[in-house]
């Protein structure tokens, strides 16, 4: 027979061996049907027949579903960043607004075997600085390899959120952001020698976007450390040439 012949398919099986776990359904108004046939049993009966004809029992096994549904509404509603719904009639709108888009997208059979749904608040300013702090914190991790340790200030951290944040999609695009406005700059400028090992690179926000500045450790006392006097063009792509230019 061919390469996987007889055995069960990946939920299934997964379950079957280690039936005390937590499954995990990302954004699954994306499914195709036949997953929501299959979890109609799952919810429903607790187990599930997989394509051997073998019953997997689910009745320790945790589901939880991710979905994005009712996002784009809020983030309309919203003026920059999205407030938090701290009054209880924004609270149930913001709920409402969720199930209506829930009952357009899934079937009543399907919501009906949900235990409980829960509704997560905007992410706030604050929340989104926070999480361009850790993945900053990660990049400077994965630098510190070449030798080169990395510093973003308040300012920038917080340019970097204006510009990066999205109200629908929330925190996500915050890492194409990093990636855009301080790895891609940066790397290029190690590659052309402007740090080299042994540099604290500084990003702080400028005129025109973010500026890198070396502060490099003392040759003579690795405690002292002194301000490089040179400053780097601005992290912000050019703009295109006219054609009169």
């Amino acid at each position: 027979g061919y390469v996987g012949y007889g055995e069960g398919g990946q939920l299934t099986e997964a379950v079957r061996r280690r039936p005390f776990r937590v499954v995990l359904f990302d954004e699954i108004e994306k499914a195709h049907p036949d997953v929501f046939n299959s979890l109609l049993q799952v919810l429903e009966d607790g187990r599930l027949t997989d394509g051997n004809g073998r019953t997997v029992d689910f009745r320790n096994t945790v589901i939880i579903m991710t979905s994005n549904l009712g996002t784009g509404a809020v983030a309309r509603d919203a003026i920059g960043f999205a407030p938090r719904p701290d009054s209880v009639p924004e609270q149930e709108k913001l709920r409402s607004d969720i199930e209506e888009a829930m009952k357009r997208a899934f079937r009543p059979e399907f919501l009906n075997r949900i235990d409980d749904i829960i509704v997560f608040d905007p992410l706030t300013e604050d929340q989104l600085g926070q999480v361009v702090r850790l993945i900053s914190n990660d990049v400077d991790e994965r630098l510190k390899q070449m030798g080169v340790t990395l510093e973003l200030d308040d300012r920038a951290l917080a340019w970097i959120v204006k510009e990066g944040a999205d109200p629908e999609y929330g925190a996500r695009p915050l890492r194409r952001a990093i990636q855009r406005f301080v790895e891609n700059p940066l790397s290029k400028r190690i590659l052309g020698g402007e740090f080299v090992e042994g540099d604290h690179v500084r990003v702080s926000l400028g005129d025109d976007g973010l500026e890198f500045t070396a502060v490099v450790r003392s040759t003579t006392d690795e405690d002292e450390k002194s301000e490089a006097t040179v400053e780097v063009e601005s992290s912000r792509e050019p703009e295109a040439a006219t054609a009169g230019d």
